[in-house]
Formats: structure tokens, C-alpha cells, sequence
């Protein structure tokens, strides 16, 4: 079902005023420029991903951070930090549904049909999940002439049944949407792979990259995904559910995009496998250079001692000269 379209706000930088940017300088990690900008650090991570704050890949390889330059744009806002903190602000079902001037049992029914869509979620004591949505987007859908018919009155028979027959598209709505968040901070081929990969199953990535060497370099370049719990815990698996795709629809989809991503990056440059010198030499030669290293299985029997005093004698006899000291001693 095609739903009703949400158009994400125009984003519009406002000029810094002279002689205030601090273009020098290393850029800031996430924490710190989350501080600077007056946000939580949740805040900060949905504004990058909404590319209301522009980052940059760190040089030494820990990720991105934003340059001093971008913090300077943001802070000149004349309504900082307002501006940012409105195009951030996401709400659950009760709130949202006070925005669209609904129900909470139909703006529910909304989100399942997929009309509106959840930008993040997260899991409650009772590991139920909560929905939230960003609240710009929220008023602009109330406030479309298409909208108005699904905000009031009887819902339509056919999307009666499609409640009925129990539909949820938030989760898959939710994926597709962190999948766009995710690819456009991804500059190399193979982080673009790997994107896609983290929303498979890990046996449907095994089918379309059966080369082991290049499952490990997707896991290396795998996003991070939001935590939810101790690994392992069932918060934890019921989040990793949600992050997995499990529509057939879906998974067809994403399975194209892994091959044709693959290929492109497989062209731009080939997974790395270990050198020659580094791959493990046959069992027999394992065998014989272990049966080099270890003394003859004699030396472990009671001969051994035997052995071993005959070399003692031998180290006894090597020097002589004390014993013909003292015979000379004692002729004199």
C-alpha cells in the first residue's frame, strides 16, 4: 500500500556572522559537539542522521566527528538553540496524537497502515516497544488537504481489514528509514555493503557472500545499531528483531541491493585475505615439524637417567686439570 507521503522539512543554513567561525582546529568528537550545540546526545545522533548537522570522517579512523566550522554555522542561528531543537523533537503515540488532534487509538492505527512513520524507538521496563515520531513531521501531515480524511470520520473497509488481519508497518518503515540514515554517512563501497547487510539475517548475507574473507571485511566496516540492553538479554534479541528484516517483500529487496553493492564494491576493491606466509601449512607438516621440536620418546623411559649420567661424566671429565693439581700437590 502506497502511503501518504511525508516531505521532511527544508533544512536552510544561516550565514555565521563575520569573524566567528574557528575554522582551525581538530573537529569535535560527538559528545563534545552535542554539548556545544545544547543537545542530548540522542538529540545530536537523530540530527546527523537528519543531516540537520553535517560531520566529517575522522582521520585516525574513530569514526566522524563535526568540524568547528559547522558548530560556528549552527550556533549563529539567530534562534539557536531552538531551531535545531524543534527539527529534532520526536514524540510518542500520546503526544503525537495531540498534535494531529486525534485519538490515541487512531493515531496508532496511522502508524501501523504506515502513514506516518517512527524515526526511533526504544524499550520500556516492561520490554515493550515505544514508538517515536518526529513532531514537524507529525504537523505537517495533519495539516495536508490528503490527510484530512484519514484524521476524521470511519476508516475505509479495506483498511479496516487490513488492521484486522494484524499489518504493523512501523518496524519495516522504521528499517527503511535507518537504512537511509545509515548509507548516507557510508563514503566507501564496502561501508555501503555492509549497511545493507546489518538489516539481513545473517544467513541470507551468507547466501550472497559465501567467501568468508568478505563476510569478515562487511562485519568490519557493520554499523553500529542502537543498543538495547545487555547483549543477549531478551531486550536485547527483541531489538535485534526489529532491526532484522522479516517481510518477503523486504527481504527481496534488500537481497538485490546486497548483490548489486557487493559487486560494486568487490570492483573498487577486493576483500583482504591473508598472505601467503600466513596461511596454515598442511596437517602432515604440522605433524613432522611437531615431531622435530620434541625429544625421542626414549628419553621419557627409565633409560633416561642412565643417559643422563653418562653426560654428567662426560662433563666431569672434560676438565681433568683439578685432579692433576692435586697429585702434584702432594708430591711437592
Amino acid at each position: 500500500m502506497s502511503g501518504v507521503s511525508i516531505t521532511r522539512p527544508t533544512q536552510t543554513a544561516t550565514a555565521p556572522a563575520a569573524g566567528t567561525l574557528r575554522t582551525s582546529g581538530a573537529p569535535f568528537a560527538p559528545s563534545r559537539a552535542a554539548r556545544e550545540l545544547g543537545l542530548k546526545r540522542s538529540e545530536f545522533d537523530l540530527a546527523v542522521h537528519l543531516g540537520c548537522v553535517r560531520t566529517v570522517p575522522d582521520e585516525g579512523g574513530g569514526g566522524r566527528r563535526v568540524g568547528r566550522d559547522e558548530i560556528d554555522r549552527l550556533r549563529n542561528d539567530t534562534r539557536f538553540p531552538e531551531t535545531l531543537r524543534e527539527r529534532v523533537r520526536s514524540v510518542g503515540t500520546a503526544d503525537g496524537a495531540k498534535l494531529m488532534d486525534v485519538t490515541p487509538t487512531r493515531f496508532t492505527r496511522l502508524a501501523r497502515l504506515g502513514l506516518v512513520t517512527p524515526v526511533t524507538f526504544y524499550l520500556n521496563r516492561y520490554r515493550a516497544v515505544v514508538w517515536l515520531y518526529l513532531a514537524d513531521e507529525l504537523g505537517q501531515f495533519a495539516a495536508g488537504t490528503d490527510s484530512a480524511p484519514l484524521l476524521t470520520g470511519r476508516t475505509s473497509p479495506s483498511l479496516r481489514d487490513q488492521l484486522a488481519a494484524g499489518i504493523d508497518r512501523r518496524p519495516r518503515n522504521w528499517r527503511g528509514r535507518q537504512l537511509g540514515f545509515l548509507l548516507r554517512t557510508a563514503d566507501d563501497p564496502w561501508a555501503r555493503a555492509a549497511v545493507v547487510a546489518s538489516f539481513l539475517d545473517p544467513g541470507q548475507v551468507t547466501e550472497i557472500a559465501n567467501d568468508p574473507y568478505e563476510r569478515a571485511y562487511l562485519n568490519r566496516f557493520r554499523p553500529e545499531q542502537p543498543a538495547h540492553g545487555v547483549p543477549g538479554s531478551p531486550a536485547a534479541r527483541l531489538a535485534e528483531r526489529i532491526m532484522t528484516a522479516d517481510d518477503p517483500d523486504e527481504i527481496g529487496w534488500l537481497r538485490a541491493d546486497l548483490t548489486g553493492s557487493l559487486a560494486e564494491a568487490r570492483d573498487h576493491r577486493p576483500a583482504p585475505r591473508p598472505g601467503a606466509e600466513q596461511v596454515p601449512p598442511p596437517a602432515e607438516k604440522l605433524e613432522q615439524e611437531a615431531g622435530r621440536s620434541v625429544p625421542p620418546q626414549q628419553d621419557s623411559h627409565p633409560g633416561a637417567p642412565e643417559r643422563t649420567r653418562g653426560l654428567l661424566s662426560r662433563l666431569r671429565g672434560r676438565n681433568p686439570r683439578p685432579a692433576r693439581d692435586r697429585k702434584r700437590a702432594a708430591r711437592v
